[in-house]
């Protein structure tokens, strides 16, 4: 049976009369040369920096956002088939497409798309994101008690607190933070929430975690027996680690309560480190965009002095820098039945994207799309906003947003308590958009006297 939730009708501006709208030639190879290329060539799961660094120069975003805008204009923002690297995808453009992707449950518009299977089943082979039907269901119920996802403070906030604290000492004691400083201090971070105090120094976990996320950039075909056998030392340190975790640690909570048979609690780790090694990122941008914006910095500087319950407009300036650089730009999933978009039929197995990172900055739906405007999130109803969506929304939405929302507030608090964010790069021109990519790994702040 057609699945035809939300489906509007065919008088809709953009809708196609007759069959579905397809990307030509010219389109298609403007969309693969300017979108879906760049994506493999940076890393689909780990971002080469060099490639970075590359595109930041050549301002690789603006072609992205070029072609789709011309893609959404001649269409008129009916969805488009366009063929992409790994086949055909169905291209969502409209306002209430969008919507309708982010209300559809899992058994429609499911998340598990065959690329992401063959990339992140490297590094985590029984996490989320590589499982599918109920067994996806039981282990994203694992998650979500660990992470005590939907709760904007984490059970754990004070112990959590603490450990940021204690690790952001050092951090700030001198006079320049750069981003390889940030992003140790983040990892320590990360494997005492994640696994204990015990594992703060344990570097030769952290680097097997990186080697195996090095290559799920390769689908794992580049040395599968190698990578076996180095997530099974992983799996061997982990199981040492949660025998003697605390109870506030992730790990603990996972365990703290029986779970269905397969779903394998401490293969759910490397996402959680995984996840919060990229809240170094995430910072380090809010950083540097509070350093180009004095009057934010200073009004988060206010908040972290007065020790504001959840920081709600720090939580807000990493929502903005995530909204403006989104950790995932492009949100797949592929249908489980035949669903109707714009009175045309579809099968089961067709893979839907939603350029995520192009619409939120489009100032067709964002106003000031391309500015740093923190306060946009303190609106009610912001969170919820699909115009806005940088975790995802509904069903597919990551339940660890808010952890990594309070951590990286946490972190940014640290930092601007006692210091004035000055001489940032790489510089960034206020008095004009915000380039759509940073060069992240040179991210250089000065920390001066407030």
């Amino acid at each position: 049976m057609t699945h035809s939730t939300e489906t509007r009708e065919a008088t809709r501006p953009g809708t196609p009369p007759h069959g579905p709208v397809r990307a030509g030639l010219a389109e298609t190879v403007r969309f693969m040369a300017t979108h879906t290329l760049p994506v493999f060539v940076r890393g689909v799961a780990s971002p080469r920096p060099g490639v970075v660094a590359l595109y930041s120069r050549v301002n690789q975003p603006g072609w992205s956002s070029a072609t789709l805008r011309a893609m959404k204009t001649r269409h008129r923002g009916a969805p488009v088939m366009v063929r992409a690297l790994s086949g055909e995808m169905l291209v969502l453009f409209d306002e209430e497409d969008i919507a309708r992707f982010f209300a559809e449950p899992m058994d429609v518009l499911a998340m598990d798309a065959k690329d992401k299977a063959d990339s992140l089943g490297v590094f985590e082979p029984t996490g989320v994101l590589c499982s599918h039907g109920r067994l996806r269901e039981d282990r994203r119920e694992v998650n979500d008690r660990a992470l005590a996802a939907g709760q904007p403070l984490h059970p754990a906030c004070a112990e959590y607190q603490g450990i940021v604290e204690e690790e952001c000492r050092p951090l700030t004691a001198g006079t320049i933070l750069d981003f390889p400083r940030l992003r140790a201090a983040v990892a320590r971070i990360a494997r005492r929430v994640a696994l204990g105090d015990a594992a703060a120094e344990d570097e030769e976990l952290w680097s097997w975690l990186m080697t195996l996320l090095g290559q799920a950039n390769w689908m794992g075909r580049s040395r599968p027996q190698a990578n076996r056998a180095l997530y099974g030392r992983v799996e061997a340190r982990l199981a040492r680690y949660a025998a003697g975790a605390a109870p506030h640690t992730l790990v603990a909570r996972a365990l703290s309560a029986p779970s269905p048979e397969g779903t394998d609690p401490l293969g759910q780790i490397p996402h959680w480190l995984l996840a919060t090694d990229v809240c170094a990122t995430a910072i380090a941008r809010t950083l540097l965009l509070l350093a180009a914006h004095p009057a934010e910095q200073a009004e988060a500087r206010a908040e972290a002095v007065a020790g504001t319950r959840g920081l709600p407009r720090l939580r807000a300036c990493v929502q903005e820098s995530v909204r403006l650089y989104p950790i995932v730009p492009d949100l797949v999933r592929v249908t489980r039945a035949e669903t109707e978009w714009r009175g045309v039929r579809y099968p089961a197995g067709t893979t839907v994207l939603v350029p995520i990172g192009f619409h939120q900055r489009d100032p067709e739906r964002v106003p000031g799309g391309h500015l740093f405007a923190p306060a946009r999130w303190l609106a009610p109803g912001a969170d919820q906003d699909t115009r806005m969506a940088p975790f995802s929304q509904g069903a597919g939405r990551c339940p660890g947003d808010l952890l990594g929302l309070l951590l990286s507030s946490l972190v940014c608090a640290e930092v601007l308590r006692g210091n004035r964010l000055t001489g940032a790069r790489p510089a960034l021109d206020t008095g004009r958009p915000l380039p759509g990519i940073v060069d992240t790994a040179g991210i250089r702040l000065r920390l001066g006297r407030p």
